[in-house]
């Protein structure tokens, strides 16, 4: 996101897939955008399992920096390898309608919540515009902001976001890009990914903290996507663009997770 020859290629990688006949919908955050506007504004971050805690102040600057920056400037990309793509959030067309997420961690076996402030979750996906905009040839560019039916705003995890429309669609493929190679059983060690995973072995992964911060959630997001509909997920390192032509010429990078 933060590299431009990176992601020049990782579009036109996705521009590439769909001259093969492959429908693409793209679903992004903006982590290094909103941690620097935020300082800016003088308004500090704090995480809690991978999860940005969002003061309502706080949120009109993220969907500043999601929406305005890194959505707009997406869409720009493509739009330069005459590529068409449609730039929206949740909100547009009521998407997605967001509920409060309260974050529940196991601390010594005991269940603690958290208030995240105005941090959401997906409580229902409509698909009505995004199958259009597929079926008219256009890229859907989704950023993870939506409203609850009350209208209030809140900021999901991109990833979680990015698995209920997964889900919702019955997407063939659910790929999630980081910036490592997948799922390392030792994070230190590029030598021990896991090449393949079923999602019942998630949580016990979890508690041996061979998943851990901010791989959490997008290990749960492969989750959600496959339990909606999603036939596979698959995290793939984004810094590497041509791991996603590999991923359907038969190579397999990355970890690939299960039902």
């Amino acid at each position: 996101m933060t590299d431009e020859s990176i992601k020049y290629q990782l579009l036109k990688n996705i521009g590439l897939l769909r001259e093969k006949g492959y429908q693409a919908v793209m679903v992004h955050g903006g982590g290094p955008f909103i941690k620097n506007i935020l300082p800016e504004v003088q308004i500090e971050s704090e995480f809690i399992d991978g999860h940005r805690k969002t003061t309502p102040e706080a949120l009109k600057y993220v969907e500043m920096a999601l929406k305005g920056e890194v959505n707009g400037n997406l869409v720009k990309t493509f739009n330069k390898l005459d590529i068409k793509a449609v730039g929206l959030s949740g909100k547009d067309g009521r998407m997605v309608t967001a509920e409060k997420r309260l974050h529940r961690k196991n601390v010594n076996g005991i269940i603690e919540e958290y208030d995240l402030g105005r941090v959401g979750d997906v409580a229902q996906v409509d698909t009505t515009l995004i199958r259009l905009l597929l079926n008219n040839g256009y890229i859907p560019v989704i950023t993870c902001i939506a409203s609850d039916a009350e209208g209030r705003d809140y900021n999901i995890n991109a990833d979680m976001f990015a698995g209920h429309v997964a889900g919702a669609l019955s997407a063939n493929r659910f790929i999630v890009l980081t910036d490592v190679d997948g799922l390392l059983m030792d994070k230190d060690d590029p030598g021990s990914l896991i090449k393949t995973m079923k999602v019942g072995e998630i949580q016990e992964l979890i508690e041996n903290k061979i998943i851990e911060g901010g791989m959490i959630p997008k290990i749960e997001s492969c989750s959600i996507a496959l339990q909606k509909g999603a036939q596979l997920a698959q995290i793939i390192n984004g810094t590497k663009p041509d791991q996603l032509l590999e991923s359907f010429n038969g190579s397999k990078p990355g970890t690939i997770i299960q039902i």
